[in-house]
């Protein structure tokens, strides 16, 4: 290991080369992959419509092919399963239908064609509420009556579909049970005296009570998702708008229309991210959920399958030989590894192991930069807190103005992060070249007091003890430690809480917090990817914050088509936000990654986007190369 490792930190270095060893001691006679690289954590889930992090993000991406994939330098969307990306061939004039030639060649890796069927069934799929995918808002938020249908809106007249209890598996959701299909002639709502309540769209116990009479093939029929049992009423699992009512139409095998509410000049973005890929209905037909995605059962459509997989190990992927464009993709085999401990993910790296390894340990990089293995950019993402406003003191405006104006973020930066970040005081990152995003006031410790003084708790008197949640890193707790100090300035007695990852987000779902770490990178640039995840009620807020302007604002925005119009909109929509901080900008995000001089196709970009079908290796000039690395 080099010497300018080993002197900043012994003990660790020697902690982790003793688990680097373990790692290498534990492969055997396993034959090293082509290209191998720290993935961070064991992926949770590999089915699209369920993962939410980058570890599951890269993996997906390798494995599953969408519409377009993004330029690994500008990140502009590339044609993929889609044959063109020219808005003059595939937009209509109003700017809300899309219709997408697709590629006839394309195969699953089962040998079946990919169709514009497989893309409908499987935003379908991500559309239903019981799929209880985060991101379905990339298709709910902007495509025609998707929303409605997720939510399980439907009003007298609506063409609809019922599910009836007869799942051949409790935990299968696709295949559905026996579907009927009709017309919508009446909704009574037994618990509200048969009153309508507009806009309803919560999956409460109140709503599963209601009795919905339908038409079908001629005659009425009444089905309730809680059917009282002195009634002829039938039960149903789901009554939903029919799918046929959505903007996603296959209108030929090889042709996929998708119509939008509203134009959206980011459309295509959206159309890379991994939630969108399509899926193999068959697989999952046969296997169903969680089995279709073990490594024996899954059919891919993208650059890679899954070779093997061991858990808390790696995920080892070979070369898909039926994709459409395998004749451009160069690796043959692809490690992922689950190693969670940077330190010892850096000395895999440093070893020679590891050929990739993303964000080494803050500690490390005033060492690492100026290295030309080393690669940093400005990233379009945030760090930041959520205040839960459903809870006292939190529900004072006046509180959270305080707290944020105590963070001292830029001591925060240089002393504990040091790789870069830049101090956040606005949600929207500064690497949009259209956009002046809107600042909250910041960091000013005797402000902070007399705000503090004029919500009511001088000096923190009367406050309750308040506690801080993020889930177990080693960078989250020190962050959240600085932040404990800075409260402290002020009187406020601050605890903090680690939970586990899947735990945490179960917390924060369940708004069962005061105050908790969070962070966003942004699905496409644009300034929208930051501001509607706080719309009233939106999958994402997790604040119980809402405010009407600003719903006003977002919507106006994706209504407006000229560029410089919608910009000021959205900064009016962030000053609202920013003015009542629901949420607190701490930082924003540098990528950081190591990868080693004979990797070629990697690219540094502010989505931190590093599709592996670009990479290749050349160890041709390696030795010249390693002397580069340690700063000979």
């Amino acid at each position: 290991m080099p010497k300018i490792i080993r002197k900043l930190f012994p003990l660790a270095a020697f902690v982790a080369v003793v688990g680097a060893m373990f790692w290498a001691t534990s492969l055997g006679t396993l034959p090293p992959a082509e290209f191998t690289f720290n993935n961070g954590t064991e992926p949770k889930s590999l089915d699209p419509a369920q993962v939410t992090g980058s570890p599951e993000g890269r993996i997906v991406r390798a494995l599953f092919e969408g519409l377009y994939r993004p330029d690994p330098e500008t990140l502009e969307p590339l044609p993929a399963m889609a044959l063109t990306a020219n808005l003059d061939e595939i937009l209509s004039k109003d700017g809300r239908i899309y219709t997408f030639p697709l590629r006839s060649g394309a195969v699953w890796s089962d040998g079946h064609p990919v169709t514009a069927e497989d893309f409908r069934w499987s935003w379908q799929r991500l559309l239903h509420p019981e799929t209880g995918s985060q991101y379905h808002f990339v298709l709910s938020a902007y495509v025609l009556n998707a929303a409605k249908y997720h939510a399980g809106i439907v009003d007298p007249g609506d063409p609809v579909e019922i599910e009836l209890p007869t799942r051949a598996r409790s935990q299968q959701l696709f295949p559905r049970g026996k579907m009927l299909y009709g017309k919508l002639l009446e909704i009574e709502r037994p618990n509200q005296s048969g009153v309508a309540i507009e806009g309803e769209s919560n999956e409460s116990e109140s709503k599963r009570k209601w009795i919905y009479t339908v038409e079908v093939d001629g005659a009425k029929r009444r089905f309730s998702q809680q059917p009282p049992p002195s009634q002829n009423i039938e039960k149903c699992l789901h009554l939903l708008l029919n799918f046929d009512q959505v903007g996603i139409r296959a209108l030929h095998p090889y042709r996929l229309e998708v119509e939008l509410k509203s134009p959206t000049p980011y459309f295509l973005y959206l159309m890379q991210f991994y939630v969108t890929v399509p899926v193999n209905r068959s697989c999952i037909e046969q296997y169903g959920y969680p089995d279709w995605i073990r490594p024996e059962n899954i059919v891919v459509n993208g650059p890679f399958q899954i070779d093997f997989r061991r858990l808390r190990d790696r995920i080892r992927l070979k070369k898909n030989a039926l994709y459409w464009d395998a004749a451009s993709v160069d690796l043959q085999t692809v490690d992922a590894l689950a190693v969670e401990s940077s330190t010892t993910g850096l000395n895999m790296y440093l070893d020679g192991d590891v050929d990739w390894m993303p964000s080494p340990p803050s500690e490390v990089i005033p060492r690492l930069e100026g290295r030309r293995d080393y690669h940093s950019m400005s990233s379009l993402s945030i760090y930041f807190y959520r205040f839960n406003v459903t809870r006292e003191p939190f529900d004072n405006p006046l509180v959270r103005m305080a707290l944020s104006r105590a963070v001292d973020r830029e001591r925060i930066c240089k002393a504990i992060l040091r790789a870069g970040q830049e101090p956040a005081y606005s949600l929207v990152p500064p690497v949009l070249p259209h956009y002046a995003a809107a600042k909250a006031p910041d960091y000013n410790l005797e402000a902070a007091r007399r705000l503090l003084a004029q919500a009511g708790y001088p000096d923190g008197r009367g406050l309750r003890s308040i506690e801080i949640l993020f889930n177990t890193s080693d960078g989250h707790r020190k962050i959240a430690e600085a932040i404990q100090q800075d409260w402290q300035r002020l009187g406020v007695d601050v605890r903090l809480r680690n939970l586990e990852w899947q735990t945490y987000l179960s917390t924060t779902r369940k708004m069962e917090y005061d105050v908790a770490r969070a962070g966003w990178i942004g699905d496409y640039p644009d300034p929208n990817t930051f501001l509607d995840l706080f719309v009233t009620g939106g999958v994402q807020n997790e604040t119980g914050w809402g405010n009407s302007d600003f719903d006003q604002l977002i919507d106006r925005a994706t209504r407006e088509s000229n560029p410089e119009k919608r910009m000021r909109i959205l900064h009016q929509a962030e000053e609202i936000i920013m003015g009542e901080i629901p949420v607190m900008p701490l930082y924003f995000y540098v990528s950081t990654n190591l990868v080693k001089p004979y990797v070629r196709g990697f690219f540094s970009n502010s989505q931190d986007l590093h599709p592996l079908t670009n990479i290749s290796v050349d160890k041709s000039g390696e030795k010249e190369d390693r002397r580069g690395e340690d700063g000979a």
